[in-house]
Parts: structure tokens; sequence; C-alpha cells
């Protein structure tokens, strides 16, 4: 086999990889949006008695591992996209992304540290629980209402323009993108309605946009991976042949 030939196999193999990579991210955000979902249907009240129960704990766990999911998923979604989304994109990404870094950190602590607090020291977890339902707190928490706070501007700006972005690209499904920018006008109205009802509202058509993105980019990039497969075993290059 010649020097064309062998140059001709790495570039095709490098190909191959990036779409594989591109399949991937579509995969994990739509395990990202599925999460999502699970979260909104079953997140319990943030109340204290919540907290040592097995549907807060495993909830969290899922919101944690949704963070590097969501991540990956993200990237890709991006990527794709990347030159015809512009800057309100790179801002939407940038935005979306860290509020996801806030949430898994969060949700790490109410998996795996709010449980055995509740025995050692209630009353520091009667103010976490204050601190994401508002209520005033008796022990100072530090930084981390701080924290919140901007996590809950990230959840309204990141979707918003990361939305409006993919709707005017026109390379990804446009009513996702609609949907996504939709949910920065649900999150001031679930702060109206009944608690049970606040993550229902905000968190599953967030789940629904993120999965609807994922499943497009998965599918994408398998038909153009079959494509090239179909069309090298048809037209094989000359210095393939040995």
């Amino acid at each position: 086999m010649n020097a064309k030939g062998k140059t001709s196999i790495k570039e095709n193999r490098s190909r191959i990889t990036a779409s594989t990579l591109m399949r991937l991210a579509g995969v994990s955000a739509m395990v990202t949006g599925l999460s999502i979902i699970v979260i909104g249907m079953f997140h319990p009240l943030n109340i204290s008695s919540s907290v040592t129960t097995a549907t807060w704990v495993n909830v969290h766990i899922l919101a944690t591992a949704l963070g590097f999911f969501g991540l990956f998923g993200m990237v890709g979604l991006y990527v794709r996209q990347v030159e015809e989304t512009g800057w309100l994109g790179l801002a939407g990404f940038l935005l979306f992304t860290v509020w996801m870094t806030l949430v898994c950190g969060f949700s790490f602590v109410e998996a795996f540290i709010e449980p055995s607090l509740m025995t050692e020291s209630p009353a520091f977890v009667s103010s976490l629980m204050g601190m994401f339902t508002s209520m005033p707190s008796q022990i100072d928490l530090g930084i981390l209402p701080t924290l919140w706070n901007i996590s809950g501007l990230l959840i309204i700006l990141g979707p918003l323009l990361f939305g409006i972005a993919t709707f005017r690209a026109r390379v990804l499904p446009r009513w996702a993108g609609g949907l996504l920018a939709l949910v920065a006008v649900l999150v001031p109205v679930g702060g109206m309605v009944p608690p049970e009802y606040q993550a229902k509202l905000i968190m599953i058509p967030l789940g629904l946009a993120l999965a609807w993105l994922g499943y497009a980019l998965f599918v994408e990039r398998r038909e153009k991976a079959t494509e090239r497969v179909s069309a090298s075993s048809i037209n094989p290059e000359p210095g393939k042949v040995a």
C-alpha cells in the first residue's frame, strides 16, 4: 500500500472518530434531557423531612450525573452550529454550561452530604432548605446563597440565548430551540404556582428541548456517517488498493 493510501485511511479514521464523538454528544444531550424530565417529575419538596428519603437522594444523584452528561452534550450541540449561532450562541452556551456546573455541585451536596447532616446539624440543613425557598437563614452559609441566586439568573439567560440562537441558526430543529427559550418565561412563572408544581413546570419543558436537540444531533451524524461509508464502498479511492 502506498503512502497516499495510508494517508487516505488515516483521514477516514479521523472523520469517523469525529462523527462518533458528535453522536455520543447527541446521546449525552438526550440522557441529560430525559434525566431533567425525571427530576422535574419526582423532585420532592425542599423541606427538611424530604432530605432523608430515598427519592431525595436518587433525584439528586441523577442531577449530579446530568452535570457531566450535560456538559458533553452541550459542547456537541454548540459545535454543530457554532458558525451559524455566532456570539449569541456562545453566550448562551457559556451561561447554560455554568448553570449545569453549579447544579452539579449543589446536587452532590444534597445527595451525599445533607442526609448525614440531618442528625448532626439539622439547623444547617434547615438553612439550606431556606436558601432554596427564599426563607431567612438561621446560619451564615457564606457564598452559597450568592451562587444559588446566580444560578437562578443563569437558568433564565442560558436557555433563552442558546434557544434563540438555535432557532435562528436553522441547523438543529428550530422549535426545539424555541421550546428551550420558553424556559426563560416559565422560570419566573414558576414562582407563582404551588411548590409541588414548580419543578414540573420548568424542568419538563427544559428536558424535552434538550432531548429533542440531542436526538436530532445523533440521527443527523449517524445518517451522514452511513452515507460516507456507502459512498466509499461504491467508489473506493485508488490509493486504498494495495
